[in-house]
């Protein structure tokens, strides 16, 4: 057993001596920790730093370089010019099986569309080989096989010559002149007809397609000549018409007690913007799953906006976790979050570390949670029935992951991704829950999200919006084609429908032209007749 030694009682040069050896060992000491906290402090920027060249070639290559290690993300950096597509056919080396499983997948045509009609073409015999060949006579008939191909007729232009009639008495010229009424049309005296202009504002706002395209394509096809101006200020005709809907449609959504919000910027061309560049404004989207979709153009992204549109609402507004929507949400609303957003960081944190088996296993318990929400989609359950269902099997498993995620983030490094996503979570856990006290709100915004991405292909198409006044009806023309997707109505139809009446309609009764109210009404008409 060692024994304590007593400075004190040894001679002054033994003592000096010892007094040197025990400074000397704790100044190495304290070396040897600062050189520990030192290796550890580099280590921890070591695994940071990687984290972030990983996330930036994750972003630069696509999303299939997430299946690349860091060796192979590494290599592509020494090859000039390569694509996301090389990128992708990379990735795929290693799925060996998968492809030999997709390839081994049985296949065949798939029978046409039955309600398209039929044009038959008949393909006789040749005259020499109708007679047989041995004793001459006629041979007869087997039927014939028959072959199936999927055929167009190009687009038909046609100018459509309107002739209203008139009438007047000879005997009585002073009576006047009585003439047909006249047709209810978008652009009253204009060259382009009711169809012509909505089919121009649905190949740019559906199918993305800019107006200079179309226009190229009438004088290619047609040898028609009608410049991209004209087409523009039909369609901008078509949007003023729906600025009036787009109203009526906010009341509609505003009238309900569930809403869900998003935003996305766009390109405006503005006298006040930098010489060479578009003023960033944006489209604010809010929505209902199964109802009406409505987007509010403005030219910032500040509270303004969202405060306005929801001015004396109230009931629950469900939204990512942009600060602007801090302020807006008062009292009388409940702010509800999005758990796609949350476990959006969780997979960004396993990509950076696939090996990191946090992030797996809190992927997977939301992943619980999605599949109780599957299960009562499909067995189409009622609000009640869904509050009742997430009460029972979802609540344990919320409490639960908030214990585990306050576990994680004493265990990882403050500044990592996965802390990031822990905090991301845990901030706005209590907006997390409000889908466990209410039936009618969904997991996440989803819905929302899906309903900005014409906004974000159009961006890539016709690039941006010409003038702020042209926002709002831009915004009226998306709003309409985005209620209509949500509700399963031809758009092609209801624009024809109720783009001519819109002109002579009050603002009172354009309530009954929304999307939603054309819709009501044609089931309310064909359910008698079924």
């Amino acid at each position: 057993m060692p024994v304590a030694l007593d400075l004190n009682t040894l001679s002054e040069p033994l003592r000096a001596v010892f007094q040197s050896v025990f400074g000397e060992r704790d100044e190495a000491c304290q070396q040897r920790d600062e050189a520990r906290l030192e290796h550890r402090r580099v280590e921890v920027e070591n695994k940071l730093l990687k984290e972030r060249i990983r996330l930036l070639l994750l972003s630069k290559y696509g999303p299939k370089a997430e299946q690349l290690s860091d060796a192979q993300l590494s290599l592509l950096e020494l090859e000039p010019g390569v694509t996301r597509e090389e990128v992708a056919t990379e990735a795929a080396q290693p799925a060996r099986e998968k492809q030999l499983r997709r390839q081994s997948a049985p296949h065949g045509r798939l029978p046409l569309p039955a309600h398209l009609p039929r044009v038959e073409e008949i393909i006789r015999v040749p005259e020499s080989e109708r007679h047989c060949a041995t004793c001459g006579c006629a041979k007869c008939s087997l039927g014939h096989d028959v072959t199936e191909v999927l055929d167009l007729k190009p687009v038909e232009l046609f100018v459509r010559v309107i002739k209203r009639e008139k009438l007047a008495c000879p005997r009585h010229p002073e009576a006047g002149v009585a003439m047909g009424p006249s047709p209810d049309r978008i652009i009253p005296g204009g060259k382009l007809s009711d169809a012509f202009l909505t089919d121009a504002t649905l190949k740019k706002y559906l199918d993305h397609q800019p107006l200079f395209r179309q226009s190229a394509a009438l004088w290619r096809d047609a040898q028609v000549n009608v410049s991209p101006s004209v087409l523009g200020d039909g369609v901008m005709a078509v949007g003023a018409l729906l600025i009036q809907v787009n109203a009526a449609q906010r009341l509609e959504l505003l009238a309900g007690d569930y809403l869900q919000a998003d935003e996305t910027p766009v390109g405006v061309q503005s006298p006040d913007a930098p010489k060479g560049q578009n003023h960033r404004a944006w489209q604010w989207q809010y929505s209902v799953p199964g109802g009406p979709v409505v987007f509010d153009f403005q030219m910032s992204r500040s509270r303004a906006g969202p405060a306005a549109f929801l001015q004396n609402y109230r009931g629950v507004v469900q939204t990512d976790a942009y600060s602007a929507y801090d302020s807006v949400i008062g009292p009388q609303m409940i702010h509800a979050g999005c758990w796609a957003h949350a476990r959006r960081k969780f997979h960004e944190a396993h990509q950076l570390d696939p090996a990191d088996a946090a992030a797996r296993e809190v992927i997977e318990r939301i992943g619980r949670l999605y599949a109780v929400e599957a299960q009562a989609r499909a067995e189409k359950l009622t609000a009640v029935a869904r509050q009742q269902r997430r009460q029972e099997r979802s609540a344990m498993e919320v409490a639960a992951l908030k214990v585990r995620l306050l576990a994680i983030r004493v265990e990882i490094l403050p500044g990592s991704q996965l802390a990031k996503a822990c905090n991301y979570a845990l901030r706005i856990w209590d907006r997390l829950e409000v889908f466990l006290e209410h039936g009618q709100v969904e997991i996440d915004t989803n819905l929302a999200e899906n309903a900005m991405r014409p906004v974000a292909l159009g961006r890539k198409n016709w690039l941006h919006i010409g003038d702020e006044k042209a926002g709002p009806k831009i915004a009226a023309i998306m709003s309409v084609l985005a209620t209509c997707r949500r509700l399963g109505i031809h758009p092609r139809d209801y624009l024809l429908a109720v783009l001519p009446k819109l002109g002579r309609t009050s603002t009172g009764d354009v309530k009954h032209l929304t999307p939603l109210a054309w819709h009501r009404a044609r089931q309310a008409a064909v359910a008698p007749a079924s």
